[in-house]
């Protein structure tokens, strides 16, 4: 029998290219080669997918030089519908190859045009099956301001916050200011639409907040002002059930915070000092039920499918859910498969449950 084709898509066009890229270079690495045949593709950061050299080392995280997908000259012509499945390449000579039938995609893309529901959407134009979120889930947890609604119709608690277009921060500023008083100090400002933690900042007291938009707002035109919530960041990683079984949720791991403010990007990637990932957290048992619990709730509220990691904080008077990720950081020193090696599967066995639940999904 034929191994499956997978087709590992990365990089892309939003703001976490790199991230993406490099956590290409941690799948390409573990994948298991014995049951799947792998073809590598990469998105630009102009939107053109190529072929891409199926070299691990290639998308190694330096934080001398971020990894990126560049562009060869080569095209990734997808199938075009209707039952076909032949994938093809055309060289930069206009000279076109096929690479064989594509079983399923693993988007391993991090943002907008990636994470969001858009690439979800053409594969399933194409009747591709693919790993991770679906439409819905993928476009609900992209948008915080959204992600949040939801949320808090489930009954799930989420931080307080106001969401701010640009539009209205240009039309009416004092109204703003007013609104992010009201929430308190410190406040979190952030993109409602990115991550990573890019474009987001502490704000102390309000002369910092005009700042603070301003860097959310070249991210994005929606920003949320969120409070700060004192407590614990602990975050649990949800994989979804299999054979009709329920939602599956590791052992929490924390983000231990010694000298910085926050787990900014510097701290995720770039092996910056005064952010610890800790898998397992010391936790009660009861707090890690209570935790897997509502990490299930939350990826259910927004019809989680495939994967999520719910980022919450433990304060003195409860849980509260942060966010969803739909596509979390997946390096192999990430959070999420930290949390699932912390639980009894390797890295490789974590992106071989991902294949094997998209193609149990799609009946393959």
């Amino acid at each position: 029998m034929d191994k499956p084709a997978v087709a590992v898509l990365f990089g892309g066009r939003s703001s976490e290219h790199s991230i993406s890229s490099a956590t290409a270079g941690g799948v390409l690495r573990a994948i298991d080669r014995d049951r799947y045949r792998v073809i590598p593709v990469g998105i630009t950061r102009e939107g053109a997918f190529v072929l891409e050299d199926d070299e691990p080392a290639k998308f190694a995280l330096d934080a001398e030089r971020l990894p990126e997908v560049a562009d060869n000259g080569t095209r990734v012509l997808w199938p075009e519908g209707a039952g076909d499945r032949m994938l093809r390449v055309r060289r930069g000579d206009g000279s076109v190859d096929e690479l064989g039938e594509v079983d399923v995609v693993l988007p391993i893309l991090h943002g907008l045009h990636g994470e969001d529901g858009t690439v979800q959407g053409y594969f399933d134009t194409l009747g591709i099956p693919y790993a991770g979120g679906g439409v819905l889930d993928s476009a609900l947890c992209m948008d915080k301001h959204f992600m949040k609604i939801v949320l808090a119709a489930a009954g799930v608690p989420v931080s307080p916050s106001v969401t701010v277009t640009r539009v209205r921060w240009e039309r009416d500023p004092d109204a703003v200011r007013a609104d992010a008083a009201a929430l308190g100090q410190p406040t979190f400002v952030k993109p409602a639409r990115a991550g990573s933690s890019v474009g987001v900042s502490k704000v102390h007291d309000a002369s910092e907040l005009d700042d603070a938009l301003a860097l959310a707002f070249a991210e994005d035109d929606k920003v949320l002002i969120e409070a700060a919530i004192v407590g614990r960041e602990v975050e649990v990683a949800i994989l979804e059930g299999r054979g009709g079984g329920a939602p599956r949720a590791s052992l929490p791991g924390e983000i231990v915070l010694t000298t910085r403010e926050f787990y900014d990007f510097e701290g995720k990637y770039l092996g910056g000092d005064g952010a610890e990932v800790v898998c397992p957290a010391d936790l009660t048992d009861d707090e890690i039920a209570r935790i897997q619990q509502l990490g299930v709730r939350a990826f259910e509220a927004v019809d989680g499918k495939g994967l999520a990691r719910v980022d919450f904080f433990l304060s003195a008077d409860g849980l509260y859910v942060n966010e969803l990720n739909t596509m979390p950081g997946f390096t192999p020193i990430s959070m999420f498969p930290k949390c699932w090696i912390a639980s009894g599967m390797s890295y490789p066995q974590l992106i071989t449950e991902l294949i094997d639940t998209a193609l149990e999904r799609a009946g393959v």
